[in-house]
């Protein structure tokens, strides 16, 4: 039987909880699998790297520390914003999502983690970054 190795194209149902409180994140479970190619950089590390060796139908769950995940918080990605930037009928709340547009015309995605009386804070952390995290995973493909 044939087992997942580096560069294959897989097709995976999983579970994503976080470690610390075991909040369910993110799941296939009510739709298709996750296809991806492995060694494209379109999962984080530690999720590809659980998957190596993996044979069709097998489950197994893994750990993945913050590192080998979406890394740690970085508080240079933390933004002083006044709020006459912001457009008028946007009433900010913390942990609200808001996107910037880019010079080169990218959007990014941001949090709000702060709101004072004439500017707000944001966050363009990922929203798991500084957290471990814990998938379910259950292969059910090799291409």
């Amino acid at each position: 039987m044939s087992q997942v190795k580096a560069n294959d194209t897989v097709k995976v149902h999983y579970t994503g909880k976080l470690k610390a409180t075991g909040q369910v994140f993110d799941t296939s479970s009510d739709r298709e699998p996750l296809e991806a190619q492995l060694g494209q950089g379109m999962l984080i590390p530690g999720f590809e790297n659980g998957l190596i060796d993996m044979k069709v139908n097998e489950k197994k769950t893994i750990e993945i520390p913050k590192e080998e995940a979406y890394g740690e918080v970085m508080e240079e990605l933390f933004h002083k914003v006044d709020r006459t930037q912001l457009p008028q009928e946007v009433q900010p709340e913390v942990g609200m999502g808001l996107i910037s547009q880019n010079p080169d015309g990218t959007e990014r995605q941001l949090r709000v983690a702060e709101v004072q009386e004439d500017h707000i804070v944001v966050d363009a952390n990922h929203p798991l970054a500084g957290q471990d995290l814990v998938f379910e995973l259950e292969l059910v493909g090799i291409n």
